[in-house]
């Protein structure tokens, strides 16, 4: 485990030299060296190799000079140990062979078996070893994140069926929710064992459930769950998409960092959250393929607005799009370090 990088200790709020900097979904299809390993592997097959997660793992802070790697996996890959059948298929996402859609669906689930997945603890330790001092985040999907692609089959853009479930099988949903729970902290929890020095809790899908039924059904879990994890005394980071009328909740949760999508201004972010949650964010993503001056232009809206804030990490709104040219994001690394050294653009 690192403890005193830049990264670690912005997540705690002590002082650092710069200001941090990494991306969601760092390692994938803009790069060279990931679509070479895709001409040969399949993402699971790529995910399921300790060796390759850890050259996936590792590849972007050799190339990007980012202050934190995050672990090469894919969300869905623990439900494999929870006796789920599903596939990563190209341009489509995961694709759940059985969804569940009531009662009995749920109780066909199979409690976590971790040695199932030993492969990703694994090439965390592999990881771990080769990054020396930079630090690594472990991650999960969260419980309703992960529903939605268990009951909706694949991805939505409504999740007709996950929210038929909350509202009309109200048991089997928070059954479904509390079993996926239990395996997000085993999961998470050897993770930390195996080394990393923080976690992620993807729910990307969260934003699409109002408030109301966020607080309701969501929030008491995500509560257990951060709670269970607080023991580990590392980073814990939340981070949702389009869950700007939910982030009060979210910070209340337990989670220490609280990453912010690109539809919420950092300041406003601040404002609502306080002063001792570490913040995460927020660059829109898109500008990244509209190249170095629509990127710098944005970051630098996000940087003046966050200047000295001790507790303020910079990423993406999201993941790191295909198209992106590693240059661009190369030049950002770069000049965001420069401007937390500097207090300007280091130019």
């Amino acid at each position: 485990m690192v403890t005193n990088s830049r990264f670690i200790r912005a997540c705690r709020g002590e002082p650092h030299d710069t200001v941090p900097v990494w991306f969601m979904r760092q390692a994938g299809r803009y790069q060279p060296t990931y679509r070479a390993l895709r001409s040969r592997y399949r993402m699971l097959d790529l995910a399921r190799s300790p060796n390759l997660i850890r050259d996936v793992t590792i590849s972007p802070v050799r190339e990007l000079g980012v202050d934190a790697a995050i672990l090469f996996s894919d969300i869905m890959i623990p439900l494999t140990a929870m006796g789920v059948n599903f596939d990563i298929q190209e341009n489509v996402g995961p694709v759940v062979f059985e969804p569940i859609r009531g009662g009995a669906d749920v109780r066909r689930l199979s409690r976590f078996v971790p040695e199932l997945v030993d492969y990703v603890f694994e090439g965390v330790r592999l990881s771990v070893a080769a990054l020396e001092d930079v630090p690594l985040i472990g991650f999960s999907g969260a419980p309703f994140t992960l529903a939605s692609y268990l009951v909706e089959g694949g991805p939505s853009r409504t999740y007709r069926w996950t929210k038929d479930l909350l509202w009309n099988d109200r048991s089997a949903f928070d059954a479904l929710l509390e079993g996926l729970a239990e395996m997000v902290v085993q999961y998470l929890t050897l993770q930390a064992k195996a080394g990393a020095s923080a976690l992620q809790i993807f729910d990307s899908w969260v934003g699409a459930l109002s408030a109301e039924d966020y607080r309701e059904a969501v929030w008491p879990v995500m509560c257990r769950i951060f709670a269970k994890l607080q023991p580990l005394n590392m980073p814990l980071i939340y981070f949702g998409v389009g869950t700007q009328h939910l982030l009060e909740d979210m910070g209340s949760t337990g989670a220490t960092v609280i990453g912010v999508d690109w539809r919420i201004p950092m300041a406003h972010a601040r404002k609502l959250l306080g002063p001792q949650l570490a913040l995460m964010g927020n660059l829109d993503p898109q500008r990244l393929v509209s190249g170095r001056a629509a990127t710098r232009a944005g970051a630098h809206l996000i940087m003046k607005s966050m200047q000295n804030d001790t507790r303020y990490i910079f990423n993406l709104g999201h993941g790191v799009p295909k198209e992106t040219d590693p240059a661009v994001l190369k030049d950002l690394v770069r000049w965001i370090h420069a401007w937390g050294r500097q207090g300007d653009d280091g130019e």
